[in-house]
């Protein structure tokens, strides 16, 4: 399977499932055992304005290699048939982005790639 030739919509898709277990991974981890605490933990990392910031973060400190970035620009101009409710057009394609990243990273067997983004993200980001 040829990874650049997947709808970046489908890597978010996947990016997004991959993402939020290690999220839910982390919190756990971190010793919060109450589910209400813990759902809301996770919205400072899965919300599409978190996710568009940590993106965002992950460009400007030059961590994604040429060819993360390459699938971050598909995924950013990817046309989307709909429209998010509680963010607006750009925020959301940065978050659909980041998450195209991760989708893109575990599909191509970069698994321990994509560990070390989202343990920047986790760690560093909070």
């Amino acid at each position: 399977m040829n990874v650049n030739q997947i709808n970046t919509l489908v890597l978010a898709y996947i990016g997004d499932s991959v993402y939020e277990l290690n999220v839910r991974d982390y919190l756990v981890k971190k010793g919060i055992n109450k589910v209400n605490d813990l759902q809301t933990a996770s919205k400072n990392y899965v919300s599409a304005k978190n996710q568009a910031l940590y993106l965002s973060k992950l460009l400007e400190n030059n961590i994604l290699e040429q060819d993360e970035i390459d699938v971050v620009k598909r995924a950013r101009n990817t046309k989307v048939n709909s429209k998010p409710k509680n963010t607006d057009i750009i925020t959301y394609k940065h978050a659909t982005a980041l998450e195209a990243l991760i989708g893109y990273l575990y599909l191509d067997n970069k698994k321990q790639r994509m560990v070390i983004l989202i343990d920047y993200i986790l760690e560093a980001c909070q």
